[in-house]
């Protein structure tokens, strides 16, 4: 592996909160941005040494494009990660750290966790893009705003939830109101080592009321049928099915994206839901795509499922007028309806479930 690394000097702290801060550095005399987390790192200060990752930026990465603080190399105690638990994420690298896993014998749900076996009927959506996220919680808030919708972040993208500028905004919102990262993603509110018990950890110990499981800020494709972490959903939803709950599958569909094979409903999610699911799940549809033929001509491959037709016409006004900035692959809802409908009408879904009621076709 590859890892382009560089000496900086951090000029400026541009923001910061408890787990991230946003610095400006003096890099090879150029004046450059880069990401920390303290709780990787340590936290900066101003004329601090730094070594950073600087990878990214080079390959003219999207969502990834930052440069990252390694670590600090002044000679100064730094507070690393967490100083309890003894789950390692990050595992046998030199930046592995470790955290209290909800389901650790020293963890206060230890005893819970390794009693409960299901989720007893949880709605949960899987999607893939992080840029769903947003849509997906304006969705559920509206159907259903007295419900508790938790977020599960897994590992197919960014692996530290602080990079989220979504997962803040929502939290602050209280549309979101509690979170939980597992596999190698870190900084939830609670920790899982995978999928299995943080969905267990959504039902049991967030007592939520519906979930949506999304990877982090980016994704990994390679223009093939099977190298993209995008195929994470179909393993996700099966575990949903395993541990009885309810699945909703969360399409990609646009039809502004240029690559012919993102057109209508992605090669990604028909692969998903025709070749990887076990089990039918739900999937929301905005009844308007009934009208397209490309979506029309792909049903077909989606027949094992349960299509759930809804007229999201009247909520559109939801996705226009919120303060959260909506944007998937640089595009808003103006230039790309239908991803972000979509994803709303997952979440109209969802909490019309918790409510029991759903106007569907």
């Amino acid at each position: 592996m590859d890892c382009q690394v560089s000496n900086a000097a951090v000029l400026e702290i541009l923001s910061e909160t408890d787990i991230k801060q946003e610095l400006l550095t003096l890099l090879s005399g150029e004046k450059e941005k880069a990401i920390c987390f303290p709780k990787l790192t340590g936290r900066c200060r101003v004329g601090d040494r730094v070594v950073l990752n600087t990878t990214a930026v080079s390959l003219s990465l999207g969502s990834g494009g930052y440069h990252f603080v390694m670590a600090i190399i002044n000679n100064r105690k730094l507070d690393i990660l967490q100083n309890e638990g003894h789950i390692m994420k990050l595992r046998y690298t030199p930046l592995q750290g470790r955290v209290l896993s909800v389901e650790e014998p020293d963890s206060p749900y230890h005893q819970l966790l390794a009693q409960v076996d299901d989720i007893a009927g949880l709605p949960v959506i899987v999607g893939t893009l992080h840029s769903m996220l947003a849509p997906v919680c304006l969705g559920f808030n509206y159907a259903a705003p007295d419900k508790k919708l938790v977020y599960l972040m897994s590992d197919g993208a960014a692996l530290p939830l602080a990079l989220s500028r979504q997962v803040e905004m929502l939290t602050k919102l209280e549309m979101l109101k509690d979170t939980i990262t597992f596999n190698h993603a870190f900084g939830g509110n609670f920790e899982a080592v995978n999928v299995y018990s943080a969905l267990l950890t959504a039902k049991h110990v967030c007592r939520a009321d519906a979930a949506v499981i999304l990877m982090g800020p980016g994704i990994v494709g390679t223009n093939t049928r099977w190298g993209t972490t995008a195929l994470e959903q179909g393993v996700f939803l099966n575990a949903i099915h395993t541990l009885k709950g309810t699945a909703i599958g969360l399409p990609r569909i646009s039809f502004a994206d240029p690559r012919q094979r993102h057109l209508g409903i992605s090669h990604h999610s028909l692969t998903v839901f025709n070749r990887i699911t076990e089990h039918p799940c739900s999937i929301p549809l905005p009844m308007d795509l009934k009208e397209k033929h490309e979506i029309n001509s792909q049903l077909s491959l989606l027949e094992n499922h349960l299509i759930k037709w809804i007229n999201t016409n009247e909520y559109r006004y939801i996705l226009t007028d919120t303060e959260i900035e909506l944007k998937s692959m640089g595009r808003t809802p103006n230039e790309d309806l239908y991803f972000f409908d979509t994803a709303f009408a997952s979440g109209l879904f969802a909490g019309w479930h918790c409510v029991q009621s759903t106007p569907l076709e």
